[in-house]
């Protein structure tokens, strides 16, 4: 850190106003008389609290921890959040500045859960500040009160469009459809219900209010426990009831568990018999997922099944939804959260149960910014409120495993499908020297023929979007490559672009080779789009669903497919990765892999687990209804090591095997790893600044320093970038070294225009 940086924040002479003089003057007169400071974490990349004056106004409201403030900071202003009050300060009482303004009547944010937070970002050596208002609603960030989100904007029907004819509204389909809606529900309905019922109404709202039919208003937004339907419920198996049980004793208790359940095993079912045991006692409940694209299936079973208020949070909201579902969250009205990975943040009071489902997934962990694992905070946070906590999976992480192994969570396992579901047959093809339709072998698309004729489902898993992974001259040997990074463009040819996946960067296709100038320009490789232009020819007049980030980027679009998809709407489904995290497509009997050795070959460590995880899951959505499922895999490498063990005896014996070559190797979850990134416009920038940092301290004998060195894409949006591995077979032993650590590294001045970065437990080496 910049001393110059450090002064100007806490008390460098900055302009100030005639009303901030005679405040100042008069709240250092209170400091003299004893007066507490409050210290602030202000919205900034600056690793501490910085102390303040108490705002010299008797009418303000009282400054306590959690409340929003508008401070003095540098030559400006910052909104920060109070964490604290002291008596004391390093600062001289000259150079203290009072606050500006008193921006919230009441907390923010409960004790307990501010603790969290501070601890989460202290563990993950992350800017206290920064780490408080990445948590908060985007909202919260901006210095002007917030509004009551108790109410929110709506629309009921008038008189007039009660009496309004049907066919006055013959040409205007959706106008009918809202006026029937709305007939149905009287008293109004939110704006947010409406769209997401009947897609976007703006401009057909508009037109109904200027008739008359309809008239803006608000409405509660904070609704009254939701009646359950009498459900009969399924009959739990054996191993699903001695799950609930287990986990239903440790109500009141902090104990963690793993949920360790095949494909279809039901694990979705134990999770609901747990909330609804949960809101018996009077606690509330938190489900984590990994996906955006799973929570609407989730929330709909468990509004379902269970009483209460259910509310979703996730980054998919616009910004007044998000701030008004945190809301409710933090007021009380949810009685179970279903949300992403920053809703472990949320303040849920009293959170009885927390659920992580799919724990496995990278999605969990954020990959930039506030590098969290929502995982493992779901843990820690679990631990803090006394509480039981459930990790589910049915391909669980060795870090999990790991600690389910020497007792540290209680292990559950799910060893059956649900309902008498058999699990599919599982068959290698091996594509070698095999003529390929868009990526396709002949048995795969035989197979998918005789599935679809049969009136079943077929999926096709190939992760790469886009048309085809590389454009090449057969002159000349040209590639498109991306200009600004080590990357080769993708052809998406529906949209007529050749685009980066990494950068973003787009061109349009050459008609000739740039080059030599050749016409002769051809694909390499296939993506999901071309297999979709294959399928189509081939099954000309059956509906295809193609499900990947490309298809699914206008508001609804995913969700609205996967409930097609589950309805047998589409007896083809092809996508990426997208499709394989918990969906539930009770017709599909057959899946294809097209490409499984993508992910054999991978310079990161956790390359075979990961590409274990994906294969088991996307193998796990056929046949989960009644009738047999099979999956076919097509491989180059048929005699691999880990295809074989997946092949004969499933993913525990390959994560035992994986975990026993970890522990050899000394990798994690048998050491802890802190990686520091580097990244500059100039290729030697970061390699120099990681030297300095490694020279920065002696490392203890406990900590070994790896690198510095190029990362595994070495230029990236322009942006050279290398990387430096601290590593420990302790995990106190770490933190103790980058406490002492980072403060020296941040003394560097850095040339080049250098920005660097540490993330603590990292889960991906790139």
């Amino acid at each position: 850190m910049d001393p110059e940086r450090k002064r100007q924040g806490r008390g460098a002479s900055s302009p100030t106003t005639g009303a901030e003089t005679a405040n100042r003057g008069t709240a250092a007169a209170a400091r003299l008389a004893g007066t507490a400071i409050v210290q602030v974490a202000v919205a900034a990349p600056l690793p501490m609290l910085f102390d303040y004056l108490p705002l010299a106004d008797p009418a303000a409201p009282p400054l306590q921890p959690g409340i929003r403030v508008l401070v003095p900071f540098g030559r400006g202003r910052r909104v920060g959040l109070i964490v604290a009050q002291s008596t004391a300060s390093s600062v001289p009482d000259e150079r203290l500045k009072p606050v500006i303004a008193v921006l919230d009547r009441k907390p923010l944010l409960p004790s307990m859960d501010l603790d969290f937070l501070l601890w989460s970002a202290t563990y993950y050596q992350y800017p206290p500040g920064d780490a408080l208002f990445s948590a908060l609603p985007a909202r919260l960030r901006r210095p002007e009160p917030v509004d009551d989100a108790t109410t929110q904007a709506g629309w009921r029907v008038t008189a007039l469009g009660l009496a309004c004819r049907p066919h006055e509204l013959a040409r205007a389909p959706k106008q009918a459809r809202i006026l029937s809606l709305l007939r149905d529900a009287p008293a109004g309905l939110p704006a947010t219900e409406i769209q997401r019922l009947l897609g976007a109404c703006s401009a057909p709202l508009r037109a109904m209010a200027g008739r008359g039919w309809v008239e803006a208003c608000r409405l509660d937004a904070t609704p009254a426990a939701t009646p359950v339907p009498p459900v009969d419920p399924p009959a739990l198996s054996s191993e699903q009831h001695t799950a609930v049980e287990a986990v239903q004793a440790a109500l009141g208790t902090f104990r963690a568990f793993l949920l360790d359940g095949v494909t279809a095993s039901g694990k979705t079912e134990v999770y609901i018999r747990l909330i609804a045991a949960t809101l018996a006692v009077g606690r509330r409940a938190l489900v984590l997922v990994p996906e955006i694209g799973l929570t609407p299936q989730l929330e709909r079973r468990l509004a379902e099944r269970l009483p209460g208020s259910l509310v979703v949070l996730h980054s998919g909201l616009a910004e007044g939804e998000r701030w008004r579902a945190w809301q409710r969250v933090r007021d009380g009205y949810a009685a179970v959260l279903v949300g992403t990975r920053s809703a472990v943040f949320a303040p849920l009071p009293d959170l009885g149960l927390i659920l992580v489902d799919e724990e496995h997934d990278l999605s969990l962990k954020q990959q930039d910014g506030f590098r969290y694992s929502a995982r493992d905070l779901a843990v820690r946070r679990a631990q803090l409120l006394g509480c039981p906590v459930v990790l589910g999976s049915a391909t669980p992480s060795l870090e999990t495993l790991a600690n389910a192994r020497v007792g540290r969570y209680q292990w559950l396992r799910l060893r059956e499908r649900a309902g008498g579901a058999r699990p599919p047959s599982l068959q290698l093809i091996d594509i070698r020297a095999q003529p390929l339709q868009a990526g396709a072998a002949p048995a795969l698309v035989q197979a998918a023929e005789m599935e679809v004729t049969a009136g079943n489902q077929v999926l096709l898993f190939l992760n790469r979007r886009g048309y085809a992974p590389v454009l090449t001259c057969h002159d000349c040997g040209w590639i498109g490559d991306c200009p600004h990074c080590d990357a080769r463009l993708t052809l998406h040819r529906s949209q007529g672009q050749l685009r980066c996946h990494h950068c973003g960067w787009v061109r349009l296709p050459p008609e000739h080779c740039p080059a030599c100038g050749g016409p002769d320009l051809r694909t390499l490789g296939q993506g999901t789009e071309r297999l979709e232009d294959m399928l189509a020819q081939r099954f000309p007049g059956v509906p295809l669903a193609r499900i990947d980030r490309d298809s699914t980027r206008r508001k609804g679009a995913l969700s609205a497919m996967l409930m097609a998809a589950r309805r047998g709407d589409y007896p083809i489904l092809l996508g990426t990765q997208m499709l394989t995290k918990g969906h539930h497509f009770p017709g599909v009997t057959l899946v294809g892999v097209l490409d499984a050795d993508l992910g054999l070959f991978g310079t990161d460590f956790r390359a075979p687990e990961r590409l274990a995880q994906l294969l088991v899951q996307v193998t796990g959505r056929a046949g989960r209804a009644m009738r047999p499922g099979r999956v076919l895999v097509q491989t180059r490498h048929p005699e691999h090591p880990l295809l074989v063990s997946l092949l004969r005896e499933g993913y525990p014996a390959f994560a035992a095997a994986a975990l026993e070559e970890r522990q050899l190797a000394g990798l994690p979850p048998f050491s802890y790893q802190a990686l520091m990134r580097a990244e500059a416009p100039d290729e030697e920038a970061p390699l120099i600044f990681l030297r300095q940092a490694a020279q920065a301290i002696p490392a203890p004998a406990e900590v070994a320093l790896w690198g510095p060195a190029p990362a595994p894409m070495a230029r990236r949006a322009g942006r050279w970038r290398a990387q430096l591995l601290a590593q420990s077979s302790g995990r106190a032993a770490l933190h103790r070294f980058l406490a002492a650590w980072l403060p020296q590294v941040r003394r560097i001045k850095c040339q080049g225009r250098v920005r660097w970065s540490v993330d603590v437990d990292p889960q991906e080496m790139g």
